[in-house]
């Protein structure tokens, strides 16, 4: 597969339209302080309305796969009840174009866009979260199962868990170590029931279904032991205590005791992680860039009353004195790395720890501050050089006989990114958001150039 990706959030816009309810990313985005600029997705790049437009766009490149988002108070708002045929109807619309296009649809249940009125419940946090997202994902297959044959449940939930409420840098803005530990399980468990519901689907019971995170290659600042450790310890929390129970059946016993000063991990019921474990046909890869760390000093008692006994947030519950170290080389406008080795690296350890779990490439991309010329032309050969590197990258990876089926970039279009607003833009094609012109830049022609060519031209 030869596509792209986006997410239901970043670029559909029409936020109050068609019966939708708010989100969590409504509500935080709508909240002082929490996005750059206040800028919301109420708008973004109004795919909703554009649509038609912009999978005449994926035909000119020459996709063959094109992988989206649901929005979850679209098709079922507030969470539960049933289906909103408003909103159900712009995806089978959606879905239908695609195929018409010979496009495939590569549906992504959830890209982190909550019902508010779930997280009101305690959202990720409590449990019954995860059934109702088993009740969306049977509503949602038993509409469009006959036309789409791969599917997926979370999109990077370390970042819903992590980030949304340990650090509290995303919706819904948490910052509770314990929170982020136990929504880690409840998202878990949301995809492993799933997976059941999917299965159970007379129309999808035949699709392909997988799992979406964003691992990465983390490496140790040197070879001292504090060093390792500290690499150890990122692993574990941005890619075993995802792998691990999906591919595995089991927490890292590490991590459960990097944490047991946090909780004793009693969200965990019995059963739960045979349901997380029930067999994918797809582990999808979000990779942009490697992690470099080193050992920092753990926190030793704090005198009672101190104004450090409260610990800044963080996204690492028990590994917060972790140091994050800049990596040498080149920098996207993210302030993160490129190093396409990061991603062989990657491919080839998850082939080696967990077997022939074949593998997607879902996310992968870099954010550069371009514009259009006088001409309208947009260049961008730094984000051509950046795909041109991770696609070689992917290929050496497949040589090592990792069984990669498919290579998606972030993403088709500029879009809202998240905390960040609109002021950084990871598209292949250019949008101005006062207008909303779509315009080509030169990485979308070279990848289109790519995929009619079937690989990165050698020499």
């Amino acid at each position: 597969m030869w596509g792209a990706a986006t997410a239901a959030y970043q670029i559909e816009g029409a936020a109050t339209e068609g019966g939708r309810t708010p989100s969590i990313w409504d509500t935080f985005s709508a909240t002082p302080g929490k996005v750059l600029h206040g800028d919301t997705g109420a708008v973004a790049a109004d795919h909703y309305h554009r649509v038609v437009e912009d999978v005449a766009i994926m035909r000119e490149l020459g996709l063959s796969a094109y992988r989206f988002s649901v929005s979850w108070p679209r098709v079922r708002p507030a969470g539960s009840g049933p289906v909103n045929p408003t909103g159900m109807a712009f995806y089978e619309r959606l879905v239908d174009d695609l195929l018409a296009s010979q496009i495939r649809p590569v549906l992504t249940l959830y890209h982190w866009d909550l019902p508010q009125e779930l997280e009101d419940a305690g959202g990720w946090t409590n449990r019954d979260t995860a059934y109702r997202f088993a009740e969306y994902a049977s509503l949602v297959a038993d509409r469009l199962g006959d036309r789409v044959g791969v599917w997926a449940t979370l999109n990077e939930p370390w970042c819903s868990a992590m980030l949304g409420h340990g650090s509290g840098e995303h919706a819904p803005g948490r910052t509770d170590p314990v929170a982020a530990l136990t929504a880690t399980h409840h998202l878990l468990l949301a995809h492993g029931l799933g997976v059941q519901a999917l299965r159970a689907s007379r129309l999808a019971a035949d699709a392909q279904v997988g799992f979406v995170i964003n691992p990465t290659t983390v490496r140790p600042a040197s070879a001292a032991a504090d060093d390792v450790d500290a690499a150890r310890r990122i692993d574990g929390l941005m890619n075993r205590i995802w792998l691990d129970p999906v591919l595995r059946g089991q927490y890292p016993a590490d991590v459960q005791a990097d944490t047991s000063h946090l909780t004793g991990w009693d969200f965990v019921r019995d059963g739960d992680l045979d349901t997380i474990a029930r067999p994918i046909d797809l582990l999808g890869v979000n990779y942009y860039q490697p992690m470099l760390v080193g050992a920092g000093e753990p926190p030793g008692p704090v005198p009672v009353g101190s104004p450090d006994a409260v610990p800044a947030p963080s996204a690492w519950p028990g590994s917060e004195h972790v140091r994050f170290l800049q990596p040498p080389g080149p920098l996207t406008d993210m302030g993160w790395s490129v190093d396409p080795t990061g991603l062989r690296e990657l491919l080839s350890r998850i082939h080696r720890d967990y077997g022939d779990v074949p593998l997607v490439i879902t996310e992968n991309g870099a954010a550069y501050p371009d514009e259009p010329n006088p001409a309208g032309q947009v260049h961008d050969p730094e984000r051509v050089e950046y795909l041109r590197g991770h696609l070689a990258a992917a290929h050496e990876a497949l040589r090592e006989g990792v069984d990669l089926r498919g290579y998606f970039v972030w993403s088709l279009l500029d879009n809202f990114e998240w905390a960040w607003g609109y002021s950084k833009r990871f598209g292949i094609v250019h949008v101005d958001y006062a207008t909303q012109r779509r315009t080509l830049k030169d990485s979308a022609r070279w990848y289109r150039d790519v995929i009619a060519g079937g690989g990165v031209p050698v020499g």
